[in-house]
């Protein structure tokens, strides 16, 4: 496995050089939501309308946000969000996401159906095979879809179940996503609620990543 996971560092090494020309001058939108995907973007949509989706779909090399928090780069987000909202103060909004983001995975590859977790000093990687989708309705009535894949490979380190969940139902590039790790079950990770670390493109500078929160 230390063979084939140096393999896929020095790929995702030149696919991270590839998008870093692209730093500048793209926010990974692609096209316009259409308006059935803005709706599903909220949570609004019809069970039939859900597809499955391959994990091409978050190929690519993405940070976690959890060290913008950290530093307070994002303060300027939880401060719209307590006003846009109301009910709430901005360090009580901070204390919710501080809960949602943690996470010391603070990079993710994906490439070829392989993701690389980098921890630390620490890389795991393995292939994972899709599972299949669930449709999730949370407390306030919206819903949201799950994208479940898993690793068969015993000796791999790698968690052994992932989830994706980027407001989006069918097959799309992703602008960014919350994702769901563990070792116990698939199941057990559906009813995670709480804790949701999330990712943006790599290529993305901190203010980037904040523009992104504040006007997307």
């Amino acid at each position: 496995m230390a063979g084939q996971t140096g393999k896929i560092t020095l790929a995702l090494g030149a696919l991270l050089l590839s998008t870093q020309v692209f730093a500048h001058a793209h926010h990974a939108h692609g096209k316009p939501l259409t308006e059935k995907e803005q709706q599903a973007a909220e949570g609004v949509f019809d069970d039939k309308d859900v597809q499955d989706r391959a994990l091409t779909d978050w190929d690519g090399v993405w940070q976690s946000v959890y060290p913008l928090l950290q530093s307070g780069a994002l303060d300027p987000v939880f401060k719209k969000k307590a006003a846009k909202e109301g009910g709430k103060n901005a360090e009580e909004i901070k204390a919710y996401y501080r809960r949602g983001y943690a996470t010391d995975v603070a990079t993710i590859g994906i490439e070829n159906g392989v993701m690389e977790f980098h921890t630390g000093d620490s890389v795991n990687a393995c292939k994972y095979d899709y599972a299949g989708y669930k449709i999730l309705t949370y407390a306030s009535g919206k819903k949201g879809v799950r994208y479940l894949f898993e690793c068969k490979d015993a000796a791999s380190k790698a968690p052994k179940y992932v989830q994706f969940s980027d407001h989006t139902i069918a097959p799309r590039k992703s602008a960014h996503y919350h994702i769901f790790m563990g070792n116990t079950s698939q199941q057990a990770l559906l009813e995670e609620m709480d804790n949701w670390p999330t990712y943006y493109p790599y290529q993305l500078s901190d203010e980037q990543v904040v523009d992104e929160m504040l006007h997307h």
